[in-house]
């Protein structure tokens, strides 16, 4: 994609007119429309000056950017099995959760399993429960969840899962911030 043509997709997905950005760039209206159509090329100088008034940076405006990914298949989860949790499997649903505002996993306990005992942080979890039951352990306090209930707490408090119960479990867990 041509600079102008790009610059003109970011100022009408602003709502902006030709006048108004070239107002909040201190340029001639004439000047934007040359540019827009690839008539003129502008100076790096004149560029931030548009850029900063369509509220963007000379490294966003140029970086490259991939088709986003809106559905992880089965294939994409990434298994975490750790030693340290006997009987816990986690899978990450959407892998490469970091730079996400969420993180979702599907999370199977086998009887008498408990999930690593995380610190209070900031955040919240919730979930739903697929399979079974299971006891979500917030610092002192315990609460009961069974096959389609859906749990919601702030990760103010130290907190677990754990599956009491003599069969397996299997619940959807959501942190946000990702936490896991």
């Amino acid at each position: 994609m041509k600079i102008g043509e790009k610059i003109k997709n970011l100022r009408l997905s602003m709502e902006l007119t030709q006048e108004d950005l070239a107002t909040r760039a201190d340029l001639t209206k004439g000047f934007i429309s040359l540019l827009e159509r690839d008539l003129q090329t502008p100076s790096l100088d004149t560029l931030e000056l548009i850029l900063n008034a369509l509220d963007t940076s000379l490294a966003d405006f140029f970086a490259v950017k991939g088709p986003e990914i809106v559905v992880f298949k089965p294939s994409q989860r990434v298994l975490i099995e750790d030693e340290d949790e006997p009987g816990v499997c986690r899978e990450i649903l959407i892998p490469g959760a970091q730079g996400r505002e969420a993180d979702m996993l599907l999370v199977t306990l086998e009887p008498g399993s408990v999930t690593y005992k995380e610190k209070s942080h900031y955040g919240d979890e919730c979930g739903l429960v697929r399979e079974g039951q299971i006891v979500i352990c917030l610092g002192k306090d315990t609460f009961r969840a069974s096959k389609g209930d859906a749990f919601y707490y702030t990760a103010d408090k130290k907190h677990w899962i754990e599956n009491r119960s003599k069969s397996e479990a299997q619940f959807l867990w959501i942190s946000a911030p990702p936490s896991f």
